[in-house]
C-alpha cells in the first residue's frame, strides 16, 4: 500500500513539474533569451509602414485590400495588396471576366504587389529567427503560445498603422479591407478581419469569402 501511494505521489510530482516547466518556458522564451512580443511589434510596424508607404507612393491606385501574409508556422510576414486598377490589368482578356474577377480579387499570391518591399522586413526576419522555432518537437501549449505571440504582433502592427491613417480615414477607410492572414487560410483570418476593420469595410469581403468556402 505504501509503495502504491509513493508511486502516485511520484506521478503527481512529475505532472506538476511538467506544468511548471511549460510555464517557465513561456516566461523564459519571452523575457530572457529571445526577442519579446514588443520587439516583434515594433519591428513589424516599421517594416510594414515603410512597405505600404513605398507601395502607395510608387504605384498609385485605388487600393481595396492590404494584408500581411504569414504561414501556418507563423514565419516573418510579407505585404500584399490589390488596387482596382491592378485587378483590372490582371484580369484583362480573361475568357470569363466575372469568374476571373472573383477568383483574383482577394488572391494574395496573384497580386503584382505580393511580397512588396520585402527588403524592409529583413530586421523582422532576424527577430523571428531568434525566437523559438515552431516545430513538431514543441508541446501543444508551446506551439500555441509561440504561434499566437507572432500573430498578435502582426495584428498590433496593422492596427497601429490603421490608427495612423495609413489606410484612409472616414469613408475612405471603408473602401479598404485590412488583414493579417495565415496561409493556407483558417478561421482565425476572419476573426482578425472583424477586429481590424470597421463593419462597412468588410461587407464585400465577408460575402465573397463565405461564397468561396
Amino acid at each position: 500500500m505504501e509503495d502504491t501511494d509513493a508511486k502516485r505521489f511520484g506521478l503527481r510530482c512529475v505532472a506538476s513539474l511538467g506544468v511548471l516547466g511549460t510555464k517557465f518556458w513561456k516566461v523564459w522564451s519571452d523575457y530572457v533569451n529571445f526577442p519579446n512580443e514588443i520587439d516583434l511589434r515594433d519591428a513589424i510596424v516599421v517594416a510594414a509602414r515603410s512597405a505600404f508607404r513605398s507601395l502607395f507612393s510608387l504605384h498609385h491606385g485605388n487600393y481595396y485590400y492590404c494584408s500581411l501574409i504569414t504561414t501556418g508556422e507563423a514565419h516573418s510576414p510579407v505585404v500584399t495588396a490589390w488596387s482596382w486598377e491592378a485587378l483590372e490589368n490582371a484580369t484583362r482578356g480573361a475568357e470569363n471576366i466575372n469568374e476571373a474577377l472573383f477568383m483574383t480579387k482577394w488572391s494574395y499570391a496573384d497580386s503584382p504587389y505580393f511580397a512588396y518591399g520585402e527588403n524592409f522586413f529583413a530586421p523582422v526576419k532576424e527577430l523571428f529567427r531568434a525566437r523559438p522555432r515552431i516545430s513538431a518537437s514543441m508541446s501543444d501549449d508551446e506551439w500555441s503560445h509561440e504561434f499566437q505571440l507572432r500573430l498578435d504582433a502582426m495584428e498590433f502592427a496593422m492596427t497601429k498603422l490603421d490608427r495612423e491613417g495609413m489606410f484612409g480615414l472616414g469613408e475612405d477607410r471603408n473602401r479598404i479591407v485590412v488583414l493579417v492572414e495565415v496561409m493556407p487560410p483558417d478561421a482565425s483570418n476572419t476573426e482578425r478581419a472583424i477586429r481590424l476593420n470597421p463593419p462597412g469595410a468588410l461587407v464585400e469581403w465577408l460575402a465573397d469569402v463565405s461564397e468561396a468556402t
